[in-house]
C-alpha cells in the first residue's frame, strides 16, 4: 500500500495512524474469539449462547408472504428514496393502536433503514463542533459515535440500580447543560431491561423544554413488555414539541436483518432527518417496506413474542437466583441484566475483577456465553433469545444451563 494514504485518513478514525497500529478489539469480537477457543478446547460440547442480541424466530408467515408478493411487482423495483406511503400509513396505525399516539403520516413519520441507520444520520442534522450529547451508559453508542465524527462531545449518564436504571438528569453539571443539544434514551433499555415510567418521561419533556434540547428515544423494545400497556415517549403531553421516537421491525417482529423502521415525532425534526437521509441513502427496497407495513398492521405478532419471552424470562430468573445471582425479571425487552459475581469456588477458586472476566471464564469453563457490561458497575447480560427449536428443546437448554452452574458457589 502506498504510504501517502496514511496521511489522508480523517482524524475521526485515527488519522495518519490508521492501519498502522492494532485497533482495540471490540467487545463482541472478543466474545466471538472466546467462543471459538472454548469450542476448540471442548470438542463435541454444545455452546449455550445467552448473549444473542437478536430474536431467535423467523418473521411471521404473513410478513414473509407479503415480501414475496411485493418483490414480484414491477412498481416496487425502483429507488424508494424517503419511503413509500404504505409504510407511513401502517406506522400511523401502529402508533395509534399500540400506544394511543396520533400522528400525521405525511409530516410526522418517515421510514428508516432500521434504527441504527437513523441514529447515524440524525447527528448530521443536529450536531456542530463542541455540541454535547447526553447519552446513557451502558447503552447503544451509534448516535454518540457519529456525533463525535462531527466534533460533538458525549456526556455519559450512568444507569444504576439505585435509580432503577434511569438517568439522573439533576446531576448534569451546568457547564455541560449549557452546551447540550440532544438527549438520547432507550426504554425498555438495552442492556438493563429497565422500563421508563410516564412520570420519568414527563420529567424528560420538562427538562428538554427548560434546557432547550432535543430528545431522541430509541424505541426498539418499547412494545416488547410483559405486563400492562406499552409506553411511547410521544404519548407524553409536550413530547412531540421536543423530540423524535425511532421504531423498527427488528426486535418486536423478529425481522432484524430486514432493516426497516420509521422515525416519528416533531414535524420539523422529521423534515431535517429526511433532508439528510435524502443525501445519505436511496431508501429501503419498497417490497421490504410494504412487507414491514404488514407487520405494523399486526401488533399481535409482538404480543405473542413478548409472551414467549416472558415465560423464558421467568425460568431464567429462577435458575440464576438458584445459583446465587440477584436476578430480577425486567418489565420488558429480552435482556436480563444482573450483577456479575466477584468470585466462584468449586473444583478451583476464581476471582473476577469485572464483568468481562466473569463472562470470559463462563465461556471457557462451561461454554455458556453472556455479554459483559462494565461501564456502570460489573454486570453481565443474559438474553432469552437463545436458540431452541420448540418447547421441549427450550426445556433442555435451560436444564443444561442449570446443571452447568450447579458445581459453583458464587460470591457477590
Amino acid at each position: 500500500m502506498s504510504t501517502y494514504l496514511h496521511n489522508l485518513f480523517a482524524q475521526r478514525i485515527g488519522g495518519p495512524g490508521y492501519g498502522l497500529q492494532e485497533a482495540p478489539i471490540y467487545k463482541f469480537e472478543r466474545i466471538k474469539r472466546a467462543k471459538r477457543a472454548a469450542l476448540a478446547a471442548h470438542p463435541g460440547k454444545e455452546l449455550l449462547d445467552f448473549g444473542v442480541g437478536e430474536p431467535d424466530s423467523m418473521a411471521d408467515a404473513k410478513v414473509v408472504k407479503a415480501l414475496a408478493q411485493e418483490a414480484s411487482l414491477s412498481e416496487n423495483r425502483g429507488y424508494a428514496d424517503n419511503g413509500g406511503p404504505r409504510l407511513r400509513a401502517a406506522a400511523a396505525h401502529y402508533m395509534k393502536e399500540v400506544f394511543g399516539v396520533s400522528l400525521d403520516s405525511e409530516t410526522e413519520i418517515l421510514h428508516s433503514i432500521g434504527s441504527k441507520a437513523a441514529l447515524s444520520i440524525l447527528p448530521a442534522a443536529l450536531i456542530d463542533p463542541g455540541d454535547v450529547v447526553l447519552m446513557t451508559t451502558p447503552g447503544y453508542p451509534v448516535f454518540g459515535t457519529h456525533a463525535a465524527y462531527y466534533g460533538g462531545v458525549v456526556h455519559s449518564l450512568p444507569l444504576t440500580p439505585e435509580n432503577k436504571f434511569l438517568p439522573r438528569l439533576d446531576t448534569i453539571p451546568r457547564e455541560i447543560l449549557n452546551k447540550a443539544k440532544v438527549l438520547v434514551l432507550n426504554y425498555p433499555n438495552n442492556p438493563t431491561g429497565a422500563s421508563a415510567t410516564p412520570e420519568f418521561f414527563q420529567q424528560v419533556v420538562d427538562f428538554a423544554k427548560k434546557e432547550e434540547i432535543i430528545v431522541i428515544h430509541d424505541a426498539a423494545y418499547t412494545a416488547l413488555i410483559f405486563e400492562g400497556q406499552p409506553l411511547s415517549f410521544l404519548s407524553i403531553p409536550g413530547a412531540k414539541d421536543v423530540g423524535l421516537e425511532l421504531h423498527t421491525t427488528s426486535k418486536a417482529f423478529n425481522m432484524t436483518g430486514w432493516r426497516c423502521g420509521f422515525v416519528a415525532g416533531n414535524s420539523l425534526l422529521v423534515k431535517a432527518y429526511a433532508d439528510v437521509k435524502d443525501n445519505t441513502d436511496s431508501g429501503q427496497f419498497l417490497a421490504v417496506q410494504n412487507a414491514s407495513a404488514v407487520a405494523f398492521e399486526n401488533p399481535q405478532i409482538t404480543r405473542d413474542t413478548a409472551t414467549k419471552y416472558s415465560h423464558r424470562m421467568d425460568r431464567l430468573v429462577k435458575i440464576l437466583r438458584g445459583a446465587g445471582f440477584a436476578a430480577e425479571k425486567p418489565a420488558g425487552s429480552f435482556f436480563l441484566y444482573t450483577r456479575a459475581p466477584r468470585s466462584a469456588s468449586g473444583a478451583k477458586s476464581q476471582t473476577f475483577p469485572n464483568g468481562e472476566s466473569f463472562s470470559k471464564w463462563l465461556i471457557e469453563e462451561q461454554l455458556v456465553s453472556t455479554v459483559p457490561w462494565d461501564e456502570a458497575g460489573a454486570y453481565v447480560r443474559f438474553s432469552v433469545t437463545f436458540a431452541a427449536k420448540d418447547n421441549k428443546d427450550e426445556d433442555r437448554v435451560l436444564a443444561d444451563l442449570s446443571a452447568r452452574l450447579q458445581p459453583y458457589q458464587f460470591q457477590f
